[in-house]
């Protein structure tokens, strides 16, 4: 697996992973036929992310498309995605580890937001040290689900 860091040319590709991700891994949470995927906004995002300087965003390329992305800027895990195909391979726990490591290598605590009710996403997060800090926020996609912040323990392995 080989990063590399992500260009203004990546917004489609990573919006395309991002709606295969989550229409796996959230559809419990916006269900597909009541929240389709806001593709336009998503996009619209990511070209923000990636013209951002104070945001890192690296990506791992696969036969027909992104296999995960990671960003991140000097405090939090911004965001992280696997391609469904690609679970359970090592891409998390490696992109994690990337963020975790660039913030840590800064002197910073790594924090990240997780949905609450993405129950996958905060297992594979506890089982790498990261622990909830009790804040809690409102998602900004409808319908605006509930999320955790988690913060890596000391001797978290990102």
């Amino acid at each position: 697996m080989t990063f590399r860091t992500a260009g203004a040319d990546d917004a489609e590709a990573l919006r395309d992973l991002e709606r295969d991700a989550n229409l796996v891994a959230l559809a419990h949470v916006f269900p597909p036929d009541r929240f389709p995927f806001p593709s336009e906004d998503v996009q619209a995002r990511w070209t923000q992310v990636l013209a951002d300087p104070a945001v890192r965003v690296e990506v791992v390329d696969g036969d027909t498309g992104l296999r995960c992305f990671v960003a991140w800027d000097a405090v939090t895990l911004r965001h992280l995605a696997v391609h469904p195909d690609a679970w359970g391979s090592g891409l998390a726990r490696a992109a994690v580890a990337r963020a975790a490591d660039a913030i840590r290598a800064k002197g910073r605590q790594p924090v990240l937001w997780c949905l609450a009710d993405n129950v996958r996403a905060r297992a594979i997060y506890e089982h790498l040290g990261w622990e909830t800090t009790g804040s809690r926020r409102e998602a900004v996609w409808p319908p605006y689900p509930v999320e955790l912040e988690y913060s890596l323990r000391e001797s978290g392995r990102g």
